[in-house]
């Protein structure tokens, strides 16, 4: 009924067309009746539904080589062209139209065939599933895969990426999320416990670990590397790239996908073969080696390409309506959310889910073994509107959806499946640093040094007390000559990574020590660890070796750090010890300067534009969770029988790794290797046999990437 109804529409809108356009005709030179003519206007609407669902999988293989979001865009105009040629197959000539026209009326009917395809079935979640079923379903046929349900269970991970824990449940408890809720609720078939991350509370850290086994030498989602003088980037791909070669030399495990897994929509492969949007492979190359690869089995399907088309054009419109709104009223905090932000935030909500979604539910019906999926729209729209904002509650009301299709297809799988669902880490809210004291952290820093900062800053009362500080420090005033001089020494990098962020010389070999920051910049650190907005300094002394600065002069020495106590005060469990493992990395920044954390109000403050943020210390952002089945076994007993040793929680994302695999090994026997934790502190040695770049030990293929970050990949 529903193919019978877009028909009936996209001929009246030929019709339409062929009276309003002087160039577009549907009738013989001599004229024909109404009715010869409405049955001209039904052969072309049809002939354009037959080449659409024989030519569409052809055109969407060739065009695999074009990113998604350009992909996305060419819809509309690939559909309009395959019109202008069933113009061209009308019987008798009685379908004519100049270049120009044809353009037009293509364009046309395709838009209005697609919007009443969309607006029958759009929100209908059992014709989305049939579609998503019958792909997956040519999918195992062809790979030969067993109907049979036998064999022992396999297991998809599901991250909903910037989930926390308290998130989660308060979702599940207003009704959001109905098919969460529906596991919280069962209480003996399923449990939420929360796991606490490592300082760098960011997907680049976390996921690197969860995938691979180790994030050790991750400080940040961006820091700075003294010996190449680059800045590494979790989401751009030649950095992810590297991070992983690296985990995987550190841990000599291809990874916890390396049997029969699948890598979804992540940063990092985890060592599976199949792959769809992993950034860490997206240069990958030759036929069916491309993470891109992943787009042909979902756009193959013309219906599929069109709901997300058009999802992916309102969820552009819902974005612009929403941040005219919050504009309108004045809300605060607020960030800046134009530019192409809105086309990021579609591709993030839509494109990446229902890529991923289909994926999985294809993983399922063709009985692999892992799938481990990355959803990634609600950390976007987090980000820009606040975690606990009606926007982000609207993107996890229509995660529930996705959920509830993967949960679908479990049941009709040729082996059953435990899914787990869990979060890389939570998000934090709180107005930005620059919007709360009128300067960036980069201004503040070069404030401190002496060195000129932007008229706007210069304004601030932050900028004016870091200048004073200056002048009483050299005893003298700063003038441009003196700015100069120190500009001339040093120009510090300044990066962030949410309210985590990481100052270098890098005119100074290795870590920079207290003693010569003070020499170069005498109220640099003063400045620092004195602001309001600043909750606590890690760098290294020469004297009594790393500490930590606090306000009013406090200063502990790393080994010395105690949770709840002195500069790490509200930080939480476990900031001691993230501390201390963090000031252990190769690549530490010479000062690591973590954000103020209000516990009464859970604020922190941003260094990057973001109302709700994560990738330091403090607060939700520090608290994700893990949904699991409980035939599995409890995560805490599960590291204590890795480990030989009791633990009371999981801590670090290692450890999740390790829980991870022994769920895998439970469900499938000793087929997963366990990755190697080293007790080793230092950088992994390039010896001879190590893998080379581009290369990964254990068969697990890595190749160069590209530069360029991909659109709506955040940390």
């Amino acid at each position: 009924m529903r193919v019978i109804a877009v028909w009936a529409v996209s001929t009246l809108t030929m019709l339409v067309l062929a009276g309003i356009l002087p160039d577009f005709q549907l009738q013989s030179d001599d004229g024909d009746s109404i009715t010869r003519t409405a049955f001209t206007a039904a052969w072309g609407a049809g002939a354009f539904g037959l080449l659409s669902a024989l030519v569409w999988p052809v055109l969407v293989r060739a065009l695999l080589i074009v990113p998604a979001l350009v992909l996305g865009a060419l819809v509309f105009f690939l559909n309009g062209s395959l019109l202008w040629i069933a113009l061209r197959l009308i019987p008798d000539g009685r379908g004519d139209a100049n270049p120009e026209t044809a353009v037009v009326v293509a364009a046309v009917m395709s838009a209005v065939a697609s919007a009443a395809s969309t607006a029958l079935a759009v929100r209908d979640d059992d014709a989305h599933w049939r579609r998503l079923s019958r792909l997956a379903d040519r999918r195992r046929r062809r790979s030969s895969t067993s109907d049979g349900r036998g064999g022992p269970p396999g297991i998809v991970f599901v991250q909903l990426d910037g989930v926390g824990h308290d998130v989660l449940r308060q979702a599940a408890a207003d009704g959001l999320m109905p098919t969460v809720a529906g596991r919280i609720a069962d209480e003996a078939g399923h449990r939420l416990t929360p796991w606490f991350t490592d300082w760098s509370s960011q997907t680049g850290a976390s996921q690197l670990a969860i995938l691979h086994g180790s994030n050790f030498d991750v400080p940040a989602f961006r820091w700075y590397e003294k010996e190449t003088g680059t800045v590494m980037v979790s989401s751009r791909p030649a950095s992810a790239l590297e991070m992983q070669r690296r985990a995987i030399a550190r841990t000599h495990d291809g990874g916890l996908l390396t049997v029969d897994g699948a890598s979804r929509g992540n940063l990092f492969s985890g060592g599976a073969t199949q792959l769809a949007l992993v950034l860490s492979m997206a240069a990958r190359l030759g036929k069916g080696r491309r993470s891109r690869a992943g787009y042909f089995a979902y756009f193959s399907d013309p219906a599929n390409a069109v709901r997300t088309a058009l999802s992916f054009t309102a969820e552009v419109g819902r974005e612009i309506g929403q941040s005219t709104r919050a504009r309108i009223r004045k809300e605060a905090p607020r960030v800046k959310r134009g530019g192409l932000y809105p086309f990021i935030r579609a591709f993030a909500t839509v494109v990446e889910r229902d890529v991923v979604v289909a994926a999985v539910i294809g993983d399922m019906f063709a009985g692999r073994t892992t799938v481990y999926a990355d959803l990634v729209a609600y950390d976007e729209v987090a980000h820009h509107s606040g975690p606990h904002s009606r926007d982000a509650e609207k993107v996890l009301t229509r995660l529930d959806r996705s959920l509830g299709l993967i949960s679908r297809a479990a049941e009709h799988a040729p082996r059953s499946y435990r899914i787990v669902l869990l979060s890389d880490h939570g998000q934090s809210p709180g107005e930005t640093f620059a919007g709360k004291y009128g300067l960036t952290l980069k201004d503040l820093v070069r404030a401190g040094c002496g060195l000129p900062v932007p008229r706007r800053a210069q304004r601030t009362r932050s900028a004016s007390e870091a200048r004073d500080a200056v002048r009483i420090a050299l005893h003298r005033p700063v003038d441009e000559q003196e700015a100069e001089h120190q500009a001339a020494l040093s120009d510090p990098v300044v990066l962030a990574s949410g309210n985590l962020g990481l100052l270098s010389f890098p005119d100074i070999e290795g870590r920079a020590s207290r003693e010569e920051i003070d020499r170069r910049h005498p109220a640099l650190l003063g400045t620092l660890a004195n602001h309001p907005g600043i909750g606590f300094l890690l760098v290294r002394s020469e004297e009594h070796g790393s500490v930590v600065l606090g306000r009013g002069g406090a200063e502990v020495p790393v080994p010395e750090l105690t949770d709840g106590e002195g500069p790490l005060a509200g930080y939480g469990t476990g900031a001691a010890e993230a501390v201390r493992r963090t000031d252990s990395f190769p690549h530490v920044a010479d000062v690591m300067v973590n954000s103020m954390y209000e516990p009464e109000t859970g604020a922190v403050h941003a260094f990057e534009e973001q109302i709700g943020s994560h990738g330091g210390l403090g607060g939700e952002q520090s608290r994700p969770f893990l949904l699991w089945p409980r035939t599995l076994t409890d995560p805490v007993d599960a590291l204590a029988a890795e480990g030989g040793s009791p633990v009371t929680a999981v801590v670090g994302a290692e450890a999740v790794h390790r829980v991870l695999a022994h769920w895998i090994r439970e469900l499938s026997g000793p087929q997963v290797p366990l990755a190697e934790q080293s007790s080793t502190r230092g950088p992994v040695p390039r010896t001879e046999g190590a893998a080379p770049d581009g290369a990964a030990p254990d068969g697990a293929e890595v190749v160069p990437g590209a530069d360029d970050p991909v659109p709506g990949a955040r940390g």
